[in-house]
């Protein structure tokens, strides 16, 4: 079942690393620019039958954090960052959430987010045997990227993003997106992929390398991409609505972006993460995955397999304008944070701002 989305902010990097912050004029993908207002189409994913529950208990949370030396409140960084909304779990309890220009019905882009929920797919695959080894090389699964920078790559390195593409995500990821919009085959351009430096060598994120992942899952599993997240994390995960991931229009999840969901399912998919990869009472994704992907990469000690870490053992999952699912698991909290229009990027003043909260809300117990 396919519906159509309409994108916006084309000309915008995917994500927020601080790589990311200035945007370079060269071109570096073949193809014609596409309108903005290009249609992108998008593929279902129903909820579960049995909605893992979130229980209303809301109460005060008096935040306040320092952050470049000055002072600040959570009201006051919600607003500066333009937020639709806002939503903090104490274990399954929902202690706040609030919303402006939108509901909890809402279903907000994830932008980047959703290359966390890649990265989980491809534990899952593992953990079936549809992928012998995240070792492997990807082209091993993905013949068409023979002859191309991918060749000879491991699924790990991707998922570290250290594949050694030559990439500028500030640069190819509007581009990517763009391409997308209008139906080129994403598949195509990653065969076209060239290799800038060795595997491994250096962090270098790259929307690219989660396409190939989503690939990888349709190929390897013998079903769509978006099917496979449907029944191994959607339903198995208990989320409550239905959601949309994007596609190239030519069968192929993009899996960099785009999912729209509610800020509840997205914070379901944190609580996940914090129990562990349990949901309902079922082992919905591996453990040691879940470990492994909350482990610090050696190219870069705050990015795990397609999670931002802090360094306290938290993680976070970013997209976009300030797209975030926040977990502590020390403090057995998650947050998710929405923005429709975005602000600025922010993912330093959020990680401290939302240990502040959790904090908050350990205290308050």
């Amino acid at each position: 079942m396919r519906i159509t989305h309409y994108a916006v902010a084309v000309a915008l990097a995917l994500s927020l690393p601080a790589a990311a912050a200035a945007a370079a004029s060269a071109e570096t993908v073949d193809v014609p620019r596409p309108s903005a207002a290009a249609a992108e189409t998008a593929d279902v994913l129903k909820p579960s039958a049995h909605p893992v529950k979130l229980r209303s208990a809301p109460r005060k949370l008096s935040v306040t954090y320092t952050y470049q030396g000055q002072e600040h409140t959570l009201d006051d960084f919600l607003t500066r960052t333009r937020t639709n909304g806002f939503l903090v779990l104490d274990g399954q309890d929902i202690v706040a959430e609030r919303y402006t220009g939108a509901s909890r019905d809402t279903r907000f882009q994830s932008w980047s987010m959703a290359k966390s929920f890649t990265a989980t797919a491809v534990g899952i695959a593992l953990r079936e045997k549809h992928i012998r080894s995240i070792d492997d090389p990807v082209d091993k699964y993905l013949p068409e990227l023979t002859g191309s920078g991918y060749a000879g790559v491991s699924i790990r390195e991707l998922l570290r993003m250290s594949s050694g593409i030559d990439w500028d995500e500030a640069t190819d990821a509007p581009r990517l997106q763009a391409a997308a919009n209008k139906g080129y085959s994403i598949s195509k351009m990653a065969a076209r992929q060239k290799r800038g430096w060795e595997p491994g060598a250096r962090f270098e994120y790259t929307s690219m390398n989660s396409f190939v992942l989503a690939r990888l899952i349709t190929k390897t599993t013998g079903m769509p991409y978006h099917d496979y997240v449907e029944r191994k994390i959607w339903r198995p995960a208990g989320m409550e609505s239905t959601a949309t991931v994007g596609n190239d229009s030519h069968g192929d999840s993009l899996g960099y972006c785009c999912y729209y969901a509610t800020d509840r399912d997205f914070a379901r998919f944190g609580l996940l993460y914090l129990h562990g990869g349990k949901a309902n009472g079922r082992q919905v994704v591996p453990a040691s995955w879940v470990k492994l992907s909350t482990k610090p990469s050696p190219a870069n000690p705050h990015y795990g397999l397609h999670w931002w870490l802090g360094e306290g053992g938290d993680f976070m999952a970013a997209g976009l304008g300030g797209q975030y699912i926040y977990v502590s698991p020390q403090q057995g909290v998650v947050i998710v944070k929405s923005s429709i229009a975005g602000g600025a990027p922010d993912q330093e003043e959020a990680l401290i701002a939302f240990r502040a909260v959790a904090a908050e809300v350990a205290r308050t117990r």
